[in-house]
């Protein structure tokens, strides 16, 4: 969910932001495990995700998300389909701020509707000589359909190892406001952390990381994932 609707925002935003005109473009994604915020949504096993993107001269930008899910026996959603809305501002040289809203749905099965909910974010950007750092917020009132709000906030810094070649650090942390309705591992919250090497090959987005969390679930565990994308403008 979040985590690649992060990547596909960023993307629309370094389009933008770089003045070029409006434009319309496909991403494919193929990766070995889709962890949400270090929670594999896949059962462990690997994803094939696909976007549609927008992003606007003006700083505007929106898209569809989809990729296969596994929630586990006795549930047989196994389609996520997402769409987001947003603007990107360029405060000055330095800041940018990214806001917007999205929507996540679940199919499948005959309770997976009852799984959607809205989201509303915040990310503000930093450049400077050392690289980009972020602070991102998320919020949900709804939080998989169970009238419970849910946070997210994180911190990332990414930084240029060589021409083409990048790593990027993140820390975020899980809360929801009602552990007696949504619990992550009968816990209100709990932390991710997640390095990551990014890469690209004619043409071929490539992505390595490294990511845990505090939670002791097989889910949730230590884990490597590799991912490969690739963009086509339409």
């Amino acid at each position: 969910m979040k985590k690649s609707i992060i990547a596909l925002a960023t993307s629309c935003l370094l389009t933008v932001s770089s003045g070029a005109l409006a434009e319309v473009s496909a991403t494919v994604n193929v990766t070995s495990d889709y962890t949400f915020n270090g929670v594999s949504q896949t059962g462990n096993d690997p994803a094939l995700q696909a976007s549609l993107d927008y992003a606007g001269s003006d700083g505007f930008y929106a898209g569809a998300w989809a990729s296969n899910v596994d929630f586990g026996s006795g549930d047989d959603t196994n389609i996520e389909l997402d769409a987001y809305v947003g603007k990107f501002f360029q405060l000055n040289d330095k800041v940018g701020l990214d806001t917007g809203i999205a929507y996540y749905t679940y199919h499948g099965d005959s309770v997976s509707d009852s799984y959607n909910y809205p989201e509303a974010y915040a990310k503000f950007a930093y450049n400077s000589s050392v690289g980009d750092t972020e602070l991102n917020f998320w919020y949900s009132w709804d939080y998989f359909g169970l009238d419970v709000g849910h946070y997210i906030a994180m911190v990332a810094h990414t930084f240029e190892v060589a021409p083409g070649h990048n790593i990027r650090a993140s820390f975020d942390r899980s809360t929801s406001n009602d552990e007696n309705k949504w619990a992550w591992n009968e816990r209100d919250a709990y932390n991710h952390v997640r390095l990551e090497y990014m890469t690209s090959y004619k043409g071929f987005d490539l992505n390595l990381a490294l990511e845990d969390t505090s939670m002791n679930i097989d889910s949730a565990d230590a884990r490597v994932v590799f991912s490969v994308s690739r963009t086509f403008g339409m």
